[in-house]
């Protein structure tokens, strides 16, 4: 098996093109044609890090917080990059980051942290805007379903749980055919009229090289009209944080101390108590405080985020609660997460998740 084979699975499920501005997840050094010996997964790459995959014959580790984040104008010597990239090209191991392209898909690592405080019927807190487009083509009759079914094959069309969604409309087509054409139908240097269907479909922009190649290899036309359109639409499936219910109210107390249970904190910072019953919760894991405002206007009983600062603490104006639940604490569990997606797609191969405890922050 190639490594490509994994970070192809891995960017169908969190495409690069849901990653934020700041970010630089992907494949940060290595070459992905590699044959693959071994994976260790870790929510940081440090050089302890690096020293355990070499030390269990891992030629790739995968890591949710890029070790690389800006561009490197120095290599100097001591600085902890530098250590890790010399003995990644030294040992030849392949570096690759899933970030906040994960953090932003609907079953990502919010959805894992959610399910683990056994929170159900979650959905996006702010979705993601112009993440979508629109194909619209023109096609005979005969050939429609053909042409409609390839666009299908690639995901396009789908809309929320909704797939093969398509708006089709039939009308005319002229055209006149000269010179070194070879007319599907009609006759050269004869104005044509077809009938002619058109279709027009939603997907995702990163899926748009391979809509428009399964376009043109089932469209019957030698030259083949069609428009992209980018949209403006929310994207219900992609975006920051999420938003979901408990099945039955608990008080507030009950729910802090789950969140201590679950995810290991000894100390849990938070804004004022209400004396609510906890129903509704957002949460953002790693740094979110720049959703307090959307999880205010979803109505949430509790936000839980990371990273807060201390007047963060001041905006919920005694209507919601708003808990600190640890950077690390609140990411860690995304080796788990991911070896559990590589495991189901790549069950005869073994993947390992980093034994070292990355978390820079003590608790005396």
């Amino acid at each position: 098996m190639k490594i490509k084979d994994v970070i192809e699975f891995l960017e169908s499920v969190a495409p690069l093109s849901y990653q934020e501005d700041y970010d630089n997840a992907g494949l940060i050094t290595g070459d992905s044609d590699w044959d693959l010996q071994g994976t260790l997964l870790c929510l940081d790459l440090t050089e302890a890090v690096m020293d355990e995959a070499v030390t269990k014959g891992c030629n790739l580790i995968i890591s949710h917080h890029p070790f690389i984040f800006q561009g490197i104008k120095k290599l100097k010597p001591g600085r902890p990059e530098t250590k890790i990239l010399t003995k990644s090209i030294t040992n030849r191991v392949v570096v690759y980051a899933i970030h906040t392209n994960l953090d932003n898909s609907l079953e990502g690592l919010n959805a894992f942290v959610m399910q683990a405080l056994g929170i159900g019927k979650y959905h996006v807190l702010k979705p993601s805007i112009g993440k979508l487009f629109k194909l619209v083509t023109f096609c005979p009759v005969s050939h429609s379903g053909m042409v409609r079914d390839a666009l299908f094959q690639t995901g396009a069309g789908n809309i929320g749980n909704y797939d093969q969604c398509s708006f089709n409309v039939q009308g005319t087509g002229t055209f006149h055919a000269y010179g070194k054409a070879n007319p599907f139908v009609g006759e050269k240097y004869r104005l044509h009229q077809e009938t002619e269907i058109r279709i027009e479909v939603v997907f995702q922009d990163f899926m748009k090289n391979r809509v428009i190649a399964a376009l043109l290899a089932s469209h019957p036309y030698e030259e083949v009209a069609y428009d992209l359109y980018p949209l403006v639409n929310n994207h219900s499936k992609v975006g920051a944080g999420l938003l979901g219910e408990l099945s039955h109210p608990v008080k507030e107390t009950e729910f802090m101390d789950r969140i201590k249970n679950v995810l290991q904190i000894p100390y849990l910072r938070h804004s004022k108590l209400l004396d609510l019953m906890i129903r509704k919760v957002a949460l953002c894991t790693g740094s979110g405080g720049f959703l307090i405002p959307e999880a205010f206007k979803s109505g949430a009983d509790i936000f839980l985020t990371s990273d807060l600062k201390y007047h963060d603490f001041f905006l919920p104006c005694d209507h919601f609660v708003i808990a600190d639940i640890g950077h690390y604490e609140s990411e860690k569990g995304v080796k788990e997460w991911l070896f559990a997606a590589l495991i189901e797609k790549f069950p005869t191969f073994a993947f390992l998740i980093s034994e070292i405890n990355t978390n820079p922050v003590y608790y005396y």
